[in-house]
């Protein structure tokens, strides 16, 4: 019954966002941003400290300034999400400026394999549907949701803008490895993997774990490795990619470990950068109290 009153609780909001106005839409979703930052829960503490981190010469005035730039634009995402189907294909592609285009376009057009690893920074799902728009569709993977009818929803949503959407599983890396010799785009969310497989690196100087997933696919099949940093800008959002050098030496740990703790360092400059859209509500370093994340 929870379950079901969660689900119709989401599916009601997002029919009601993408028929409002859109100026009152997201007027509406700052008013949400600003009340949640008032009441101070869990997830917006999480937030400023994690903000501290990458900005620790901030006053606490200018910090508190920037929790609430942080939760405004990641309402602005939900806004956007809950909207975005009923964008015009026009629309998207105007959203979207990228820097570097050609170290993914050339690929792909040369018949290529590209994978993609980009931080929770921005919107990731408009820069997706940017590059569906363009005739490029991506594979990306996502975590299971409870309910299971609001992750059906969220996957139908994906599908809908040209993703092919894997869920989490024990299979999911497989499909991942076939896509990648097939020369498909594949789009993975990188910056946060507590559980015992994350690969340790230093991030912003301190320790973390981020997934192995887009070093393994580029160690094991040759394909290219990308990060992507995403912004937004007043218009929509802008995409910045940078290459990841695979190394030729050393054992296959050891070449991931050096490419993750590469993404690592480019996800620093990009949060650096833009730290206000850096949507990380969630734990992400492992030292202090830190207690592992199990995997079932």
């Amino acid at each position: 019954m929870m379950d079901r009153m969660t689900a119709a609780t989401y599916f009601t909001g997002w029919w009601v966002v993408r028929t409002l106005p859109e100026a009152f839409a997201y007027k509406f979703f700052m008013g949400i941003a600003d009340f949640v930052l008032r009441r101070n829960g869990k997830s917006v503490q999480r937030l400023r400290m994690n903000l501290s981190r990458t900005q620790p010469h901030l006053e606490p005035a200018a910090l508190e300034k920037l929790t609430q730039e942080a939760m405004r634009s990641y309402m602005r995402y939900w806004c956007d999400t809950f909207r975005i189907q009923s964008w015009s294909k026009e629309r998207i592609l105007n959203s979207v400026t990228v820097s570097n285009s050609n170290l993914l376009i050339d690929r792909i057009e040369g018949g290529d394999g590209v994978v993609v690893a980009l931080p929770h920074s921005g919107n990731w799902d408009l820069a997706g549907a940017y590059f569906c728009a363009l005739g490029i569709p991506l594979v990306t993977v996502a975590e299971r949701l409870k309910p299971e009818a609001l992750f059906q929803r969220f996957l139908d949503h994906r599908t809908r803008m040209g993703f092919e959407v894997l869920a989490l599983d024990n299979r999911s890396f497989a499909t991942l490895m076939k896509r990648a010799r097939e020369k498909r785009l594949i789009a993975l969310v990188a910056d946060r993997d507590l559980s015992r497989s994350g690969i340790d690196v230093s991030f912003f100087g301190a320790p973390a774990r981020m997934p192995a997933g887009p070093a393994l696919l580029a160690v094991k099949t040759g394909i290219p490795l990308i990060v992507a940093h995403v912004s937004y800008t007043p218009h929509g959002i802008h995409i910045d990619f940078h290459d990841v050098p695979v190394p030729s030496e050393g054992s296959e740990d050891e070449r991931i470990a050096k490419i993750v703790q590469r993404c690592a360092e480019l996800f620093e400059e990009g949060i650096k950068e833009h730290p206000e859209d850096w949507h990380m509500l969630q734990r992400i370093w492992i030292d202090g109290d830190f207690v592992e994340r199990k995997v079932s």
